[in-house]
């Protein structure tokens, strides 16, 4: 698949460098475009031609539109293949993950509506008890992607998630890899705290 060729926009690329800079805590600029990254992302054939290096690119030219829009800020894994490939030690997974909380804050509906999902569920749960329950987060989880599908009438789709989580639950508690009981740990008040103040930080 052929890249379209990028226009710089000033107007737009020295502030969001400079956000995404003071977010992720990464270097763009240090980025020559050596591709070292964009050879080993596993993710890479998922993703078109977006890889690791064409996302900052976006960012250093200011194209926010695709930056904030684009299939490797919501199918990134997190392996950090690309910060040990890169020559300067730039993390890109911190970089799609501070892309995600500026989509998020810019309210703007996330390519891949599940991910979304998944990280928001998974975070509330660990902060409402201070660990992950399984069945609670698993619960929410699927709730919250019926009630989208729900609204897009797509009952086919609700149906073949509920078979399909079903059979995975079954084979899970047969291997005994299910846990079915609710624990709390202690210091949750302090998990809250740190949470808002690190929110009230990056806003």
């Amino acid at each position: 698949m052929t890249e379209s060729a990028r226009e710089f926009d000033p107007e737009t690329a020295h502030p969001m460098v400079k956000e995404v800079m003071e977010r992720s805590q990464q270097n763009l600029l240090a980025c020559y475009q050596c591709r070292r990254c964009a050879a080993g992302c596993p993710v890479g054939e998922e993703t078109g031609y977006i890889t690791p290096d064409r996302l900052i690119r976006m960012i250093i030219l200011g194209d926010r539109e695709n930056a904030l829009n684009n299939q490797l800020v919501w199918r990134c894994v997190s392996c950090y293949t690309c910060g040990t490939r890169c020559p300067n030690d730039i993390q890109t997974a911190r970089i799609t993950d501070t892309i995600k909380k500026i989509a998020k804050e810019a309210h703007l509906d996330p390519l891949k509506p599940k991910v979304a999902h998944f990280h928001d569920t998974f975070v509330n749960s660990g902060i409402r008890w201070g660990r992950l329950n399984e069945m609670e987060f698993m619960s929410f989880f699927e709730l919250k992607n019926t009630l989208k599908d729900l609204k897009r009438m797509k009952f086919k789709a609700i149906y073949d998630e509920l078979m399909s989580k079903t059979k995975l639950g079954l084979r899970m508690a047969r291997r005994k890899r299910m846990h079915m009981g609710f624990q709390s740990a202690k210091g949750r008040g302090e998990i809250k705290r740190l949470y808002k103040k690190t929110k009230k930080k990056t806003v």
